[in-house]
């Protein structure tokens, strides 16, 4: 065997390895009140960056649709995640909010926590185990 057969061999053996620990996470988002807007969903592993939308590592949006609404991200490494969810019932593209504080659209966290201020990423974070394949977690959309 040649020296480049071997690697080409090993280096798709390890590809395959990452890809088999990859998981696809499946978020059903209930208690969405009616259909006008999007919901937006995003997904964060940085306490740091946690809410921060320009920063999450993905972004799912969906058409409204009252009851329960399922966004997927497909190819996530294991890890530990958050998600922060929310009806953009205008189509404005952002969580509004009044005295830019307090949420005047529906949203939604990760654990579903009791919040008081902003949210903490460790009061949202879970872990996507590797070797899943598929995980599903359910998150209330609060108004």
């Amino acid at each position: 065997m040649t020296s480049r057969l071997l690697v080409f061999l090993l280096s798709a053996s390890a590809v395959g390895a990452a890809m088999a620990q990859q998981a696809t996470l499946d978020v059903n988002l209930t208690g969405i009140q009616h259909a006008n807007g999007t919901v937006r969903v995003g997904l964060y592993q940085d306490p740091k960056t946690f809410r921060k939308e320009a920063q999450a590592v993905a972004i799912q949006q969906v058409p409204a649709s009252a009851g329960t609404v399922t966004v997927s991200f497909d190819a996530l490494p294991p890890g530990r995640y958050a998600i922060m969810a929310y009806h953009d019932e205008d189509g404005n593209g952002e969580l509004n909010r009044r005295f830019g504080m307090f949420p005047t659209e529906g949203y939604g966290l990760s654990n579903n926590p009791t919040v008081s201020g902003p949210p903490a990423f460790a009061d949202s974070a879970f872990e996507l185990p590797a070797g899943t394949g598929a995980a599903r977690i359910s998150i209330d959309i609060r108004y």
